[in-house]
């Protein structure tokens, strides 16, 4: 069976400049999803999360590795029709682009009309306004339609935490660039760098 989402190999390197020998920040992954479902993805900021879901939907280019929706390269799509594969959605939902220099003639037709994978970026779920309902009625539609949703927060209250607990089926922690990936909760908190990091809305010492 075809994969709906897998990251083969990816990696994305960043140097202070040009000349530098050594990057100064690297983000490796290598995922694959087969079925669809929520993924709660948590990490520390800075930790390479955001530039994680630039590589999936194709706006960031990997320096090595690659990308498929439903089979299809999504770096080798025309980038005006990336969003018919994946869709990143960054805090005020607004889809951040990269800019490339290849022509799109040159790059393939995307084979859907509408995205299979959508990437939430710290969505601001709000408690008074009611908006949070509003969002949580749109992930589960996705989820009805047999979409592949990545929901990312960074919980500062426990019942942020809770939220994605339940709303998740599988967890992705992002720390320092390394990805992985992990079948329930608990699987999670047995990583050293994950309790550290949720370590003051779980109780850990």
């Amino acid at each position: 069976m075809r994969d709906l989402l897998r990251v083969a190999s990816l990696r994305k390197e960043y140097r202070r400049s040009r000349w530098a020998k050594a990057p100064s920040f690297v983000l490796q992954a290598e995922l694959a999803f087969s079925e669809p479902g929520i993924v709660g993805v948590l990490g520390p900021n800075g930790s390479g999360k955001t530039t994680l879901f630039e590589l999936i939907t194709g706006s960031n280019a990997p320096t090595a590795g690659s990308v498929q929706v439903d089979g299809q390269d999504i770096h080798r799509v025309r980038r005006s029709e990336r969003g018919q594969l994946a869709r990143h959605y960054h805090q005020s939902y607004q889809i951040r682009r990269f800019r490339s220099w290849k022509p799109e003639a040159m790059l393939a037709r995307a084979a859907r009309d509408e995205a299979l994978v959508h990437l939430f970026d710290e969505p601001q779920l709000n408690t008074q306004d009611g908006y949070i309902g509003f969002m949580l009625r749109f992930f589960e539609n996705l989820r009805r339609r047999d979409r592949l949703l990545f929901v990312c927060l960074h919980p500062q209250e426990p019942w942020q935490l809770e939220l994605l607990r339940e709303l998740s089926e599988s967890f992705v922690f992002v720390q320092r660039g390394e990805v992985t990936r992990h079948a329930t909760f608990d699987d999670l908190i047995q990583v050293p760098g994950a309790r550290e990091y949720l370590g003051h809305l779980i109780g850990a010492k």
